[in-house]
């Protein structure tokens, strides 16, 4: 499978990261096929720097972004945010009158 991923770059204690395209059994650092862009996050606000056409092109394509890629391709405005997913409440059936005796 193919993921839209970060790979860490930068120094000890300092990350940056790369935006790439991967197969998912890959290394986190190791091989890619493609950088899409940059995620720095030390800057105030987070700086973003994405190709946002190759990066719907792998999307298009089947491409599926990790948590932390989908949240950096939403503050791109690549992606749409996700509608939280909300749990609906079991229905308990209502206490019959035979039963409350």
């Amino acid at each position: 499978m193919i993921r839209i991923r970060l790979r860490r770059t930068g120094k000890k204690g300092y990350p940056l990261y790369r935006v790439v395209v991967a197969n998912s059994p890959d290394r986190r650092d190791g091989r890619f096929i493609e950088t899409l862009g940059s995620y720095d996050p030390h800057q105030d606000p987070p700086r973003v720097t994405i190709d946002a056409e190759r990066a719907r092109e792998w999307l298009s394509k089947g491409a599926q972004p990790s948590e932390a890629a989908e949240k950096i391709l939403v503050r791109a405005g690549v992606l749409e945010r996700k509608p939280p997913v909300v749990k609906k409440k079991a229905a308990r059936p209502a206490a019959s009158a035979e039963s409350a005796e």
